[in-house]
């Protein structure tokens, strides 16, 4: 049943708000639209019976009236979390600051815990109030989103227990903390993940400022432990190369401390090379984490209309040649790769090149493929003639904003090597090689970036096909590919099995490049990831750069060049879905 306050609020807003019939409403009420609201309220015959819902409801209205101060607190906390934390990481990769991992450590155990804390009262206390949860955001959140953070978590909790059973072995002569991290690391993930999944969706209204708090608490953690992650890793995949040439040792010490410290068991070294391993995805968790905690951010105070929820279903037989190409590519790169990282360890400079020039060569075949199907994609979409989504969501505006912004660290690294080829005159089939790749790489990413971002702001062929049976219900029987379920809360779209073969001829192809790119940007997300150096096996740029320049450069932008390419993941299968 309905409060008396919902009554009020609810028909105003759709009125104010509703542009479409599927178009989600966002409104903020500004202190003017709040104060002659809770006015009627007062005016209004108020049951006993409702009476105590009602106060609760205006409890979440006068919060909602009185934001800003939590939107601005909450950013204040964001931001010094995260650049102390950014200290700590970078103080204690070198030397010659008196800055430990251990110091690190304990500062994420302290950001972790608190962490656990809210996360532990808002499931218990917030999430339990009456009026609390009035609204979920249908966007947020999705299912696919919600199995890539388990599975991501699933192997970080392996990661941190190959890490306990490593640094055990050195306790005698280390700290206690490189333990103690691991293990609140690993009842961090398990109550984290059960948090995301439970409550990815909530649209708070009770107890704000509280909450935005504490999801930018969470936020910040997850971005500085991802900060650790990729620090940790890049240190261990970077190797100083045998050159002449001015280099600092300082960001290449042991990780054990002294190293005169051994360890006890003789599987130290085997889990120390299978964590490291582990940790991409790590960092991928720590992201995927991130992300969801910021739209949940977003949507605090939200007011969303419980519009009809369509969920259609995945049909990956609807499709051939897309996925058929796009697992040949995947084979042909991980053998190429196993190849490069075989011959990359060679003593003889010789394997090292042929090494390099393969894995050149299959990457120039991938980003070209990937531009010719991308130009495909675009064209299609100017002879595609549905609207673009009007509706304010916090999802999207992120998945552009990440997807636009990851990029920009594979723009920098193509770029600067692109410089240093040409300075230099690009001598050689390798130099050219490298050249080409990145020159195709920077045409792929941009190409790319159009294609997912016009993607994500097309409207659903199911919402433009509800939209055309509404308006021309006679046409059902003889013309639709759909089969519609309609009932009072939700309606479900499906193909049906008759009508498989009359996927239109664009759609068709929108999933073939979909289901093509994604696949390959899983290889392309696969070779880095694992421990493809190709910037420090090549001396070209460490020569035009010097070592310490170049390392930073590639220390930076490949981390979110990695990331870019999961991130690419995600966004086209959800192009894949809607086409």
């Amino acid at each position: 049943m309905k409060t008396v306050a919902q009554k009020i609020f609810w028909p105003r807003n759709k009125r104010l708000s509703r542009k479409t019939p599927n178009d989600a409403m966002e409104a903020h009420p500004s202190n003017i639209e709040t104060a002659a609201q809770m006015d009627n309220i007062q005016h209004l015959p108020t049951p006993p019976s409702v009476a105590r819902d009602s106060s609760h409801h205006l409890e979440a209205v006068m919060e909602r009236a009185h934001h800003g101060g939590g939107w601005l607190l909450s950013g204040i906390i964001c931001i010094n979390i995260l650049i102390l934390g950014c200290a700590l990481v970078s103080g204690s990769a070198f030397n010659s600051v008196a800055i430990t991992a251990v110091h690190r450590q304990i500062f994420l155990i302290i950001l972790l815990l608190l962490t656990m804390t809210w996360m532990l009262f808002y499931s218990a206390v917030t999430a339990r109030k009456d009026q609390a949860i009035l609204f979920k955001d249908s966007h947020a959140g999705p299912v696919w989103l919600r199995a890539g953070l388990l599975l991501f978590g699933l192997l970080s909790l392996i990661m941190d227990i190959f890490k306990i059973a490593t640094y055990v072995g050195y306790l005698h002569c280390d700290s206690a903390v490189k333990v103690a991290f691991p293990v609140v690391q690993a009842v961090f993930l398990l109550v984290q993940t059960y948090f995301l999944w439970i409550h990815a969706k909530d649209c708070v209204q009770l107890q704000t400022n509280f909450t935005r708090c504490g999801l930018t608490l969470m936020l910040s953690t997850n971005l500085v432990v991802w900060m650790a992650a990729v620090t940790e890793e890049s240190i261990h995949q970077t190797e100083i190369p045998e050159l002449n040439v001015n280099i600092s040792h300082k960001m290449y010490r042991a990780q054990f401390g002294n190293k005169k410290c051994k360890c006890s068991h003789s599987a130290c070294d085997t889990f120390k090379e299978a964590f490291y391993y582990l940790y991409p995805f790590n960092i991928e968790y720590s992201l995927f984490a991130s992300a969801m905690a910021y739209v949940m951010w977003k949507n605090v105070g939200r007011l969303v209309e419980d519009h009809s929820h369509h969920s259609v279903k995945f049909r990956p037989k609807d499709v051939c040649l897309g996925p058929l190409t796009g697992i040949l590519l995947v084979v042909a790169g991980l053998v190429t790769f196993i190849l490069y990282e075989v011959y990359i360890l060679k003593e003889d400079e010789e394997y090292r090149n042929d090494g390099l020039l393969i894995h050149f060569i299959m990457n120039i075949v991938i980003v070209s493929m990937m531009s010719l199907s991308t130009v495909i994609g675009c064209i299609v979409y100017r002879l595609d003639h549905r609207e673009h989504v009007s509706e304010k969501n916090p999802t999207r505006s992120l998945d552009v904003g990440l997807l636009v912004g990851a990029s920009m660290g594979q723009f920098i690294i193509s770029y600067f090597t692109i410089v240093a080829v040409v300075a230099t005159g690009a001598r050689g089939h390798l130099n050219a090689l490298n050249l080409s790749w990145a020159v195709l790489t920077v045409l792929q990413l941009g190409l790319q970036n159009y294609f997912i971002i016009e993607g994500l702001h097309r409207e659903p062929y199911h919402v433009m096909r509800e939209a055309a049976l509404h308006s021309n219900a006679h046409v059902l029987p003889e013309h639709t590919e759909m089969s519609v379920v309609m009932d009072s809360n939700k309606s479900t779209y499906f193909l049906t099995p008759s009508l498989d073969d009359k996927l239109s001829w664009k759609r068709r192809v929108l999933k073939e490049v979909c289901a093509f790119l994604l696949l390959a940007n899983v290889i392309l997300w696969i070779m880095p990831a694992f421990g493809a150096r190709p910037q420090f096996d090549h001396p070209l740029e460490i020569h035009f750069y010097k070592f310490s320049m170049w390392a930073a450069i590639v220390n930076i932008g490949l981390p979110f060049g990695i990331f870019y390419r999961m991130h690419s993941v995600a966004s086209l299968f959800e192009v894949y879905v809607i086409s």
